[in-house]
């Protein structure tokens, strides 16, 4: 069963060992400073692996430059179909085991005794992605082995290029023709990588790419180890910090944290990165992700304004441009909570100081929008239309009410005045969020996520995420009724079957709160 597909290694990477459970694809997203890569990948009827690169650089910029312009493209390369063997080709391959522990490695067998390791991981530092391929004779009898060299070069179309047209470089480092006694190994490796016109090729040494990548890994892999009795939480939380930490860009607005997907780099958002991701670093003492944090509020800080107009919700292609498609999502209460929460995670009163007035500016345009009742109005929240948030929704109050706090305790340790200010608001905003958002929706004394909102939605558990319990008995009944928990985690809106990630963990946080 899919379930029990794959088994954790006690080093903390898991293994798929295939028996009878094929064919099965999935798909895994790796990245580094200057490259991501989709690879899909999966073992077909007859046991033979499958691979299909999708290649991804942010920086190599397409036309129109907007969210979703970094420059893409597909690999299907078929290596191992590129090697003979006693002047034929490999055959009849036998995918053996495959691992996932911050690159991937795929174990396979061929016929007349051959063996073949393949290694697949992003560059840490280069735009390119990587294979290291061990080929071993395990058989009783030398065989000939013949490794080819290849090179391909796309240039891409230079009118729908920002810099023009990018020169797209595969290749196989092979140049092999030897003789193996049983026992004995050959390595080769590939590489697929995009340059701006100019740009220098970099050195195809794949032990030390390998090298590098292994070291970045260990070192997320060391540091903010969760423990628990479930293995699989764990294991989970693992692979999530490496996951987080890695999607981080060098781009020329600086560091830049990316959701990926195929769709979401070098570009940032108040709630992805200054809300979520951000105030997380920290914790797991990652420089780059510090440094990437920092670079995303100083983006935000541009667009502060004397008349208090929105924060645009995105900045994009790399920090020159924005993205304001939603209106008003709350954002400033986002990077206001974010940032405080990140300043004081990190502990340095120079970095504080450098974000005080971007916290406050933040604080006061969320004052500015409070409408009659006293709650927070916005034109949507992070789902940005996608269910209804009415003109004023619970997420962006709890948000705001969580930053006032935060700031009271910023704000004192940097010897700021007026931090009682902070604190009544955020006493009287409490009182205004139970009196606007409290109600008894589908038979749970809870929250309605907007004024006249009848249907329980998952975002009613952000109060418990922010220290408000008062509802929290209701809550956590209705966060866990057949109306919203499911298989898949919390569904967004009762009876709809869309759910997403963020809304089950921010439950489960709110729940052991």
């Amino acid at each position: 069963m899919a379930s029990n597909r794959w088994k954790i290694n006690a080093d903390g990477g898991i293994t798929w060992h295939i028996s009878e459970d094929i064919p099965h694809e999935d798909h895994i997203e790796m990245s580094g400073l200057k490259v991501s890569t989709v690879y899909r990948y999966g073992v077909d009827a007859s046991g033979a692996f499958t691979l299909n690169r999708s290649v991804v650089w942010p920086m190599l910029r397409t036309i129109p430059n907007n969210t979703h312009a970094s420059l893409m493209r597909r690999f299907a390369w078929d290596i191992p179909a590129m090697v003979e063997i006693n002047g034929k080709s490999l055959t009849n391959e036998k995918v053996k085991e495959i691992t996932l522990d911050g690159t991937m490695e795929v174990s396979s067998r061929f016929d007349n005794g051959i063996e073949l390791e393949r290694i697949l991981f992003p560059s840490t530092t280069q735009a390119m992605t990587c294979e290291k391929y061990t080929l071993t004779n395990k058989g009783d009898k030398p065989v000939s082995i013949e490794v080819p060299f290849a090179r391909s070069v796309i240039e891409t179309d230079a009118s729908k290029g920002v810099d023009g047209s990018y020169r797209l470089i595969s290749t196989l480092k092979g140049e092999k023709a030897e003789q193996l006694a049983p026992g004995e190994s050959v390595t080769f490796s590939a590489f697929f990588a995009g340059y701006k016109r100019g740009e220098n090729e970099a050195i195809l040494d794949i032990d030390k790419e390998l090298d590098a990548r292994k070291a970045l890994i260990g070192e997320l892999w060391g540091k903010l180890i969760l423990e628990t009795p479930d293995p699989v939480i764990n294991t989970m939380f693992a692979f999530a910090k490496i996951r987080g930490a890695e999607s981080i860009y060098q781009t020329k607005g600086g560091l830049m944290h990316g959701p990926g997907g195929e769709s979401y780099y070098a570009a940032i958002w108040a709630n992805d990165q200054a809300e979520y991701i951000n105030p997380f670093f920290p914790f797991l003492g990652y420089a780059i992700g510090n440094e990437s944090a920092l670079c995303s509020y100083e983006h935000f800080a541009r667009f502060m304004n004397s008349e208090y107009k929105p924060i645009p919700s995105s900045i994009i292609a790399e920090g020159i441009d924005i993205w304001n498609g939603a209106g008003d999502r709350g954002d400033a209460a986002m990077i206001a909570y974010g940032a405080s929460r990140y300043a004081l995670a990190l502990g340095d009163k120079q970095v504080a100081e450098k974000l005080w007035p971007l916290i406050e500016w933040t604080l006061e345009y969320c004052h500015r929008n409070l409408n009659e009742k006293g709650v927070v109005a916005s034109d949507a929240d992070e789902l940005e239309g996608r269910f209804p948030a009415g003109k004023a929704n619970l997420c962006t109050s709890s948000l705001y009410y969580d930053a006032l706090n935060s700031a009271v305790y910023l704000g004192k340790a940097l010897g700021k005045s007026g931090m009682g200010k902070y604190a009544q608001e955020a006493k009287k905003l409490r009182k205004d969020i139970d009196r606007y958002f409290g109600a008894t929706v589908e038979g749970f004394n809870s929250y309605q996520y907007y004024e006249g909102n009848d249907v329980l939605r998952s975002w009613i558990c952000i109060p418990l995420t922010v220290g408000i319990y008062d509802r929290k008995q209701e809550t956590i009944k209705a966060l866990f009724s057949p109306r919203l928990w499911t298989k898949d985690g919390l569904l967004t809106q009762a009876g709809s079957e869309t759910f997403w990630d963020r809304s089950t963990l921010y439950a489960l946080r709110g729940v052991f709160a």
